[in-house]
C-alpha cells in the first residue's frame, strides 16, 4: 500500500489545519507515492533513530518534532546534514505531526490528562474553531509536593523541577498542562483557576513571574512527549486492524532524551 494511503487515515483524525500558525506540519522528507511496508513512530529523528529506521528498513516515520526546524543554507556533510543525506539515500520518508496532535481531542494532551486522572477537562488556549492547545482540569486533592512525586513516577522521571518558593505545600485540586514549551501560556492558566501548570523547559524569569502572580508549576521536562510513539502505534494498529492493512508498524525504541540528573 502507498504511504498516502496511511496519512489520509491519520490526518482523518488528526488533520494538519489544526496545527498553531507557523508550525510545521505534514511531510517533511521523502514521498507519499511510495509502497510502504514497515512505518515507525518516534519523538524525534535524530542521528541514532535513523540508524535505527535504515537497520529495520523503514519505510516510513512519523515523528512529533521535525527533523528539519531551521532554513538549511546547504547539505554538506556535516553532522546536522548528515541526518538528511542517510534519511534520503536510503528512501525513508518523513511526516510530521506537532502542534496538531497537541491540539486534537484525544490527542497528546489528553493522553496526559489520562495518566494524572484530571476530570472536567477544558481547553487551556484556544487557538480556532473551538479547539485549543493544553488542557485544564480538576484531580483529586493532593499536597503539591505530592503531586510532584505522582508526576516524576508516571512520567518515569530521574527528577523534576518544582516552581515554588517553597513556603507552603497547598493542596492542589485544579491543575494546567501543556507538553513540550508551553510556559507562554501560564496567564491563561491562571485565569481558568489552575493552581499549578506543569509544562516543559520553563525560564528561570517566567517561574519568577509564574510565583509573583500566585502560580505554582511543575517541569517535567521536554521529553515526557515521547509518550507519542506508544499512543500513536495502538491508533495505528487499531486502523490495520480496521483497514486489512499489510504494514508493520513499530515504535522507535532509541534514545533522544538529551538530558539525564545526577
Amino acid at each position: 500500500m502507498k504511504a498516502r494511503q496511511i496519512i489520509e487515515r491519520y490526518e482523518a483524525y488528526c488533520p494538519q489545519e489544526l496545527s498553531l500558525e507557523g508550525d510545521i506540519s505534514g511531510l517533511q522528507i521523502g514521498t507519499l507515492d511510495k509502497d510502504i511496508k514497515r512505518i515507525m513512530i518516534a519523538l524525534d529523528v535524530r542521528e541514532t533513530t535513523v540508524a535505527e529506521a535504515i537497520e529495520k528498513k523503514i519505510d516510513l516515520l512519523i515523528v512529533k518534532h521535525a527533523p528539519i526546524f531551521r532554513p538549511l543554507k546547504d547539505l554538506t556533510a556535516s553532522a546536522q546534514n548528515q541526518i538528511y543525506i542517510d534519511l534520503i539515500k536510503h528512501d525513508i520518508a518523513v511526516y510530521v505531526s506537532h502542534t496538531n496532535i497537541d491540539i486534537v481531542p484525544d490527542g497528546l494532551n489528553d493522553w496526559f490528562c489520562d495518566l494524572l486522572e484530571v476530570t472536567n477537562r477544558e481547553v487551556l488556549s484556544l487557538s480556532k474553531d473551538g479547539y485549543g492547545i493544553g488542557r485544564v482540569g480538576d484531580i483529586a486533592p493532593l499536597p503539591f509536593e505530592d503531586l510532584a512525586v505522582k508526576v516524576k513516577k508516571i512520567f518515569h522521571l530521574d527528577s523534576i523541577r518544582l516552581v515554588s518558593y517553597k513556603q507552603a505545600n497547598p493542596v492542589i485540586s485544579r491543575l494546567a498542562i501543556c507538553g513540550g514549551s508551553g510556559q507562554s501560556f501560564y496567564q491563561e492558566a491562571l485565569n481558568k483557576g489552575a493552581q499549578v501548570y506543569i509544562t516543559g523547559d520553563i525560564y528561570y524569569h517566567t517561574a519568577q513571574e509564574m510565583l509573583t502572580n500566585g502560580l505554582l508549576a511543575l517541569d517535567p521536562g521536554h521529553h515526557i512527549e515521547v509518550l507519542f510513539a506508544d499512543k500513536l502505534a495502538s491508533k495505528f494498529e487499531a486502523w490495520k486492524s480496521e483497514e486489512n492493512w499489510d504494514i508493520e508498524i513499530l515504535t522507535s525504541q532509541a534514545n533522544t532524551n538529551p538530558f539525564y540528573h545526577l
